[in-house]
């Protein structure tokens, strides 16, 4: 049977969206990027070994870059159906500082495609992928994690009555339907972003920039500093991001390792 233009549209933006989460780095707790072949390294042992292929100033950006970064306040989009929409908040979520994103996948068969594009943002995120809303919110549980989500709700409070020095997941729903019911019985409370014109709600990609623009400037107020993560996960991340940064950095790693050894 000969495919409709829709069908293809379909396919197209199943593929992109499969490829934006995808082309993402895979969470830490999930693969183990310093293995070489039997070996694991050392996170600065990497560093070493790929410097000469990387420029100083590129060494230094990556350097930069990592110290910014923060874990204690972690981005989830649910159930987005719009390419276009997952690569704003890839795209606002790295350049603001926030390391991980978490994508759970909504009920919707069928995704659409927009030209809009992450800029690379997606190469510098970890992305954590979830079938399901109530495990998302057990793993951020069992983490020390408060979860909330951006919900209008009678119980939603303004988002500025909360303090994002607290390891915080910030939940965005759906284009259409918002936060599904299912991830709403699982969090802890739901909040919102003030509106005082005549337009009853955001598009999801301007409220997850707005909603992660003013968690970092909360951080900033109460503690000054948005980013937190220890030396030593500092160090990881920039060895992680030299690994991305080098093309084919895992086969370069194992011939320095064999003329090592040789």
């Amino acid at each position: 049977m000969t495919a409709t233009p829709r069908d293809r549209t379909d396919v197209d933006a199943e593929a992109e969206m499969q490829r934006l989460l995808q082309s993402g780095g895979a969470p830490p707790e999930r693969e183990d990027p310093f293995r070489v072949g039997e070996r694991r390294l050392a996170p600065e042992r990497i560093v070493d070994l790929l410097r000469p292929f990387m420029t100083e100033r590129r060494l230094e950006r990556i350097r930069s870059v990592v110290a910014e970064r923060t874990r204690t306040v972690v981005p989830v989009v649910e159930g987005l159906v719009n390419t276009g929409n997952v690569s704003a908040v890839m795209r606002s979520a790295e350049a603001l500082g926030y390391q991980d994103l978490h994508v759970v996948r909504g009920d919707n068969e069928r995704y659409k495609h927009s030209k809009r594009t992450t800029q690379g943002a997606q190469h510098w995120l970890d992305v954590w992928r979830w079938q399901e809303a109530d495990r998302c919110v057990t793993h951020f549980h069992e983490r020390g994690y408060r979860v909330v989500a951006m919900h209008l709700d009678a119980d939603a409070r303004p988002i500025d009555r909360l303090d994002f020095t607290r390891p915080t997941a910030l939940v965005f729903g759906n284009e259409a339907e918002g936060v599904s019911a299912a991830m709403r019985s699982a969090v802890d409370q739901t909040v919102m972003i003030p509106i005082t014109g005549f337009t009853e709600s955001f598009n999801v990609s301007v409220a997850a920039a707005l909603g992660l623009y003013h968690a970092r400037q909360d951080r900033l107020r109460r503690q000054g500093a948005h980013a937190d993560l220890s030396p030593d996960a500092q160090h990881r991340l920039i060895a992680r991001f030299c690994l991305r940064s080098v093309s084919h950095a895992k086969k370069i790693l194992a011939r320095k390792l064999a003329e090592t050894d040789a």
